[in-house]
């Protein structure tokens, strides 16, 4: 990354009172320039609590729209408007209002991988660092959890006590990891631990010797004693592991497990939309006012 591009965009940032988030899935230099990394429920916490005026918000587009959805009255800004979660779109329409009529005692949990009118149909948002708790603490006993089900089976495992009902959803990067891609990393590295994102198949998982968001991935390498890592999750996390890690190596399945989508935040683009405003965006306010509720309950469950 360029200097001047650096020094750009600290200027604008002070002009307009600008904060720059981005996920732990996008590339190094955006990684390197933002004010804060994270996963997603560090980061909506992180928007609500800024007290800037412009928010630049570099992942996907589920990401942006939430951060807005927590601050309306504030400018929130995508480096590339396109930058999509395909997950984030795979639940059927007229899905959730047949299961809730299925089912009396039902919540409809919302992987915060999800659209904005999913959450306006939904009781409670999560995320991978807090839909175990989150959902162990809901009163209903049914649980529509959407639209993950990799990540709403390892929380039916987890809650036994709920009855949690999948839907036909999954993210494409870490559903295309199998079991023979960790296990031919094995036998190169038979030293290194396997760590693993939830959102992968159950075959990945049962191989796996911690399992955790990218977050908890990034907690529990950091404490741990072992020097070597089979990562089960977006290549991205990589930068972080090794910034907070300079004596551990770490390792990818052979095809490497990257988001398209993540990777269209680059530098130029941020420079981009802080000097012009473009990319905004825009949600309608009954929407907002409707998908604020279970993102709200989110944050206060979780507390």
């Amino acid at each position: 990354m360029e200097n001047s591009i650096k020094n750009k965009i600290s200027e604008l940032k002070a002009e307009k009172n600008a904060v720059i988030l981005a996920h732990y899935y996008t590339s190094d230099d955006v990684q390197a320039l933002a004010d804060y990394v994270g996963d997603s429920f560090y980061l909506a916490k992180i928007a609500k609590q800024s007290d800037a005026d412009v928010i630049v918000f570099c992942g996907v587009s589920f990401m942006g729209e939430s951060a807005k959805i927590l601050n309306p009255n504030k400018t929130v800004l995508m480096p590339d408007l396109s930058a999509d979660c395909p997950m984030a779109h795979m639940v059927k329409p007229g899905k959730i209002d047949e299961m809730r009529r299925e089912y009396d005692d039902l919540a409809v949990v919302c992987y915060i991988n999800s659209t904005a009118e999913l959450k306006c149909q939904s009781d409670v948002c999560v995320t991978s660092s807090n839909a175990i708790k989150i959902v162990r603490s809901l009163p209903q006993k049914n649980i529509f959890f959407i639209p993950d089900k990799n990540l709403g089976r390892y929380v039916k495992e987890m809650v036994p006590e709920k009855n949690v009902i999948l839907n036909d959803g999954c993210c494409p990067i870490h559903a295309a990891m199998t079991a023979d891609d960790i296990k031919a990393e094995i036998a190169k590295h038979p030293d290194a631990l396997v760590v693993a994102h939830p959102e992968c198949e159950e075959e990945v998982l049962l191989l796996s010797d911690y399992i955790g968001s990218t977050a908890e991935i990034i907690s529990y390498v950091k404490d741990c004693d072992r020097n070597e890592f089979i990562v089960g999750t977006e290549v991205g996390v990589a930068y972080r592991l090794r910034e907070d890690n300079p004596g551990k190596s770490f390792y990818f399945t052979e095809r490497l497990p990257c988001c398209v989508d993540m990777k269209l935040n680059t530098p130029e683009r941020i420079l981009h939309v802080l000097a012009t405003g473009e990319n905004e965006v825009i949600i309608k306010d009954d929407i907002i006012e409707r998908a604020l509720v279970p993102l709200d309950r989110m944050l206060d469950i979780a507390k």
